[in-house]
């Protein structure tokens, strides 16, 4: 299904019948210069690549994360080109990921070679200059409706971190140089600095 959407105009929204993993995969490799998600309703959100900056952000949190799941092997990462299909049938990629192995170990080694289907432990999301917060917030809600028992929606805008839970309303924190996980990453710590100041030397 090719289509060119001038760049002024994404994010967008595009409808399009239901798609295998296979067929969505196929269709994402079609435009490898966007980046494609779609809503329990089957809407296929395309969105511009990350500014520079913000992938420079998101990898001082996948590394520090990484990191800490390496020593603490409960479970496995994943990076902002990973894509889960949730329990509701989105398709969706969170900027960061947690996934415990009793999760994966559900799965066959065939589905371990695809798009997993599960929603992971735990999610970061990383606002950028063109994501809308609102919707952003939403995100963070099917993070949790769909199984996550924890997600962390991060500003560098206003270095802030919202927090969210299960059967609980958001917490914010503002102004915070780092953010101490609990639950499925009890023990990870996430330092901030580097993701409010990516450049410093």
């Amino acid at each position: 299904m090719a289509f060119t959407i001038d760049e002024a105009f994404l994010p967008a929204t595009l409808t399009a019948p239901p798609m295998t993993d296979e067929q969505f995969a196929e269709f994402c490799a079609e435009h490898p210069d966007l980046f494609f998600e779609v809503t329990a309703e089957g809407i296929i959100i395309v969105s511009p690549p990350n500014y520079s900056l913000t992938g420079t952000r998101n990898s001082k949190i996948t590394k520090q994360l990484e990191t800490w799941a390496e020593v603490d092997a409960r479970g496995a990462t994943s990076d902002s080109s990973t894509g889960f299909v949730l329990p509701s049938g989105a398709r969706r990629s969170p900027d960061a990921a947690w996934t415990s192995n009793a999760k994966l170990d559900l799965l066959s080694a065939e589905s371990l070679e695809g798009y997993w289907h599960l929603c992971p432990d735990f999610v970061i999301e990383l606002k950028s200059k063109t994501d809308r917060i609102r919707t952003l917030r939403e995100k963070m809600q099917e993070w949790i409706a769909n199984g996550a028992s924890l997600a962390w929606l991060i500003d560098p805008e206003t270095e802030s971190v919202e927090v969210y839970r299960p059967d609980q309303e958001p917490e914010m924190f503002l102004k915070v140089d780092a953010v101490v996980g609990e639950g499925p990453v009890d023990g990870f710590t996430l330092d901030l600095k580097p993701v409010w100041h990516p450049l410093a030397r």
